[in-house]
């Protein structure tokens, strides 16, 4: 007996093209796009071609890119493009712009030679054993890894797509996209190899773990509101009752993934670790970048999607800012690396940006003519990420025989032996104390007042006190380069070229013109608005 088996054709279904806004996503086809140029760029120019081609393919995507950006909110663009996926609004064109001018400044760190002997700041053979034969055969013959432009052209594009992701699914790719070549990055340092390995091998695993735990909150939100969409899920829970338990354990769990790329404690282990071993331009292009791109995807995935749960997350982010300023304040004193002592300033700062996210000051509920926490935050960002590279571009120039020096002990007298270079690190720190006539005063002034706003009032006084607190380690770092003996084996002070001299004068310039002059900005970063659905 056989059985006859019969295929029923199905009526075929009118196929309906996805809807793509090339126009208006035009910056992030070119960065990609720059990125892919360079990967073939990599595979079939020869060696010395390489470095120039990859520098001006880099330089002319960013620049493109930041042209078409500007036009896009010259435009006053505002809609959410490809099929719901990603937000085309004032917040993510702000972030767009900032994160490509810091990106160009990093590129020209990336592309210095000259303090170093000629050679980059990246290792010649990465799969070279750290001391073996290959590794100073490679050093003699001043191989380079050029492959860091586009690694950085994806992470910036990576960054760029996570500040706009209006989709859960698109803000993991997003993530993703952008922690990968910073991981590979941070492994590239050509001096002092293993820790810089190190640096890389705990960035991935802990990053590999937070990646985990964002994955999970997608898929229990999923669960609950049966959409990855930000505005779906924000109409689920206006309309949807029960499964609370659910929701409260995807957020959780969303909020874990997010905050360790913002570093905030307890999931900022990882921060001190990475900035010390991490190659010192890499160190100043994630300091910057990934806290801007980290920072605007926390605030759109919590303010679009779960801002009707915001009494169910506020105690969690209070207790979690609180930590943030007083861990990363505190322990920035017994630090006696300057990368570590910045790096812990950075988690300290971003427990300032946490106390303005909280009080979620807004348009239309109480802020009338005030700082919105969206404007706050989006100004303190630009205010942070400019004297950071330029502090770090600053580390790479005090050297010795085993190459940066940072110690502290070694800074002993900087400023005696070069007033210019210790006077302009000594500004930067004066920033970063919230010192008046900085950019950091006036930042710190932003979310302060945003905060207050809001009713975050006792955050307000608790960041205060930290300030406080913070601006001692800023002081000793001065009072070290000006009132202490040189010592007789006082480390070098290399003359840089002009890329590095181009990145601390456009630091230096936009530190000081956002702390004189902030209404420009503060006017741009209230025109951003709020973030749409």
């Amino acid at each position: 007996m056989s059985a006859v088996l019969t295929a029923q054709v199905l009526p075929l279904a009118d196929f309906v093209a996805p809807k793509i806004e090339y126009n208006e996503l035009m910056p992030l086809f070119v960065v990609f796009g720059a990125a892919c140029l360079g990967v073939l760029a990599e595979a079939f120019l020869p060696r010395t071609w390489r470095h120039l081609v990859q520098v001006a393919l880099a330089i002319v995507g960013v620049v493109v890119a930041g042209v078409l950006t500007v036009l896009l909110m010259a435009d006053d663009k505002q809609l959410v493009a490809a099929q719901g996926a990603i937000s085309v609004d004032g917040p993510a064109l702000y972030t767009w712009v900032i994160l490509l001018a810091l990106t160009l400044i990093s590129l020209l760190l990336f592309a210095e030679r000259s303090v170093d002997g000629g050679l980059s700041a990246f290792a010649g053979q990465a799969a070279a054993v750290p001391g073996s034969e290959a590794e100073r055969e490679g050093t003699a013959a001043k191989v380079e890894h050029s492959e860091v432009f586009p690694l950085t052209m994806f992470a910036v594009g990576g960054m760029m797509l996570f500040a706009s992701a209006n989709d859960l699914l698109v803000l993991f790719v997003a993530l993703e996209v952008f922690s990968l070549p910073l991981y590979l990055l941070c492994g590239l340092a050509r001096r002092r190899r293993l820790i810089s390995q190190e640096a890389a091998m705990k960035y991935f695993l802990l990053g590999a773990f937070a990646s985990a735990f964002l994955l999970f909150g997608i898929a229990l939100l999923y669960g609950y509101a049966g959409t990855m969409s930000l505005g779906g899920i924000a109409d689920a829970l206006a309309t949807q009752t029960g499964g609370d338990a659910i929701l409260l354990a995807g957020t959780g769990l969303l909020g874990v993934g997010l905050l360790f790329k913002v570093g905030a404690v307890p999931f900022h282990s990882w921060t001190p670790d990475v900035y010390q071993g991490a190659p010192t331009p890499v160190t100043g292009f994630m300091a910057a970048c990934t806290k801007i791109a980290a920072f605007v995807g926390l605030m759109r995935v919590f303010y679009v999607a779960l801002g009707g749960t915001r009494w169910d997350w506020a105690p969690m982010m209070w207790v979690i800012a609180i930590l943030t300023m007083v861990v990363g304040s505190i322990v920035a004193i017994t630090q006696t690396d300057v990368k570590r002592m910045l790096a812990y300033s950075s988690i300290a700062h971003a427990g300032f940006l946490l106390t303005a996210f909280i009080g979620l000051a807004q348009a239309g509920s109480g802020v009338l003519n005030g700082i919105t926490s969206t404007q706050a935050v989006l100004f303190y960002l630009v205010t942070y990420g400019f004297p950071t590279i330029g502090a770090f571009a600053v580390v790479t120039l005090v050297r010795d025989a085993g190459g940066e020096a940072t110690h502290l002990s070694r800074w002993a007298g900087l400023g005696k032996k070069s007033p210019l270079l210790g006077g302009i690190f000594a500004f930067f720190l004066l920033s970063f104390a919230g010192i008046p006539l900085t950019a950091g005063f006036t930042g710190k002034w932003a979310v302060f007042t945003a905060a207050w706003t809001g009713g975050a009032w006792p955050l307000v006084l608790i960041a205060v006190l930290c300030s406080l607190v913070a601006a001692f380690f800023y002081v000793r770092v001065i009072v070290l380069m000006f009132f202490s003996d040189l010592p007789d084996d006082a480390p070098d002070v290399v003359l840089p070229g002009w890329q590095t001299t181009a990145a601390v004068a456009l630091g230096l310039a936009a530190t000081v013109v956002l702390g004189l002059v902030p209404g420009p900005m503060l006017d741009l970063a209230a025109r951003a608005g709020e973030f749409i659905r």
